[in-house]
């Protein structure tokens, strides 16, 4: 995926919606809507009581989802349905590790696999607490993508790096996630730095919510992750229309038509 956006000289696109929200019956038609409004990779939020690193739009969706009861296994279930539909882009389950340890470690990414995920992005799950599960991961050939932060030291970063295999998540900022009105001007520097430490493609999330955002981390990394503008846009929308609307957001945001090729 990430050899097929550079080879279109653009930017990987990766929209979040969390699983279960607003109703468990409306994440595959959205999942479907995102990839055809242009995803390129989808991140499928695991519903969880305490997101520690999200902030107010997305932690109200994930108390939503956790109130409708959404589990892991009904997050796979998802994904299972959502590829029977056909759905093609590769799908990254992120979320926390707790939902993960309830379900069991070793057995997640094995039956992630099976329903059609791709990989895990685990936020508080650091690579050296990651032992079994990442063993498991490999085992399962899932993704294991670790996140680094403007504040992680070269030393981590590299240690880091050196528990991925697909990509990094380079979170832009310090805080949670959600909208702001630019991205930090220190961002371009803590990308070369680590640039400088890994060869691996590198994805930015939190903070970006524009088309102009994802053209200007275009320009410095790989991919650009938008989860809790998509989140508003569901919140904006009427009931018979939310899919419609947020597949016209991400079309927005990537330039890509239902009826024509990639957009820039």
């Amino acid at each position: 995926m990430f050899e097929r956006c550079r080879a279109a000289g653009r930017p990987a696109f990766m929209p979040y919606i969390t699983a279960g929200y607003p109703g468990a019956a409306e994440t595959v038609p959205l999942l479907l809507a995102l990839e055809a409004g242009g995803a390129d990779a989808i991140e499928l939020g695991v519903p969880f009581s305490d997101p520690m690193a999200d902030g107010a739009t997305i932690q109200h969706a994930n108390y939503v989802a956790v109130e409708q009861g959404v589990s892991f296994a009904d997050c796979l279930g998802f994904v299972r349905t959502a590829r029977e539909r056909g759905l093609e882009a590769p799908v990254i389950l992120m979320g926390y590790y707790n939902p993960l340890l309830a379900y069991g470690e070793e057995r997640a990414p094995g039956d992630a696999a099976a329903a059609g995920a791709d990989g895990f992005i685990v936020v508080d799950l650091p690579p050296e607490e990651a032992g079994r599960f990442l063993v498991a991961c490999r085992g399962a050939d899932m993704s294991f993508v670790p996140l680094v932060a403007p504040t992680t030291a070269d030393t981590r970063i590299a240690k880091i790096a050196g528990a991925a295999d697909a990509f990094l998540y380079c979170v832009s900022v310090l805080g949670t996630t959600g909208q702001r009105a630019a991205l930090p001007e220190e961002l371009p520097g803590f990308i070369g730095r680590v640039r400088g430490l890994t060869g691996l493609p590198l994805a930015v999330g939190f903070g970006i919510g524009t088309r102009e955002h994802v053209e200007e981390v275009g320009r410095i990394a790989d991919a650009a992750v938008i989860g809790s503008a998509i989140i508003a846009t569901i919140d904006a929308a009427d009931e018979a229309h939310r899919a419609q609307r947020v597949r016209e957001f991400v079309e927005s945001v990537t330039g890509h038509k239902q009826a024509g090729g990639d957009g820039p």
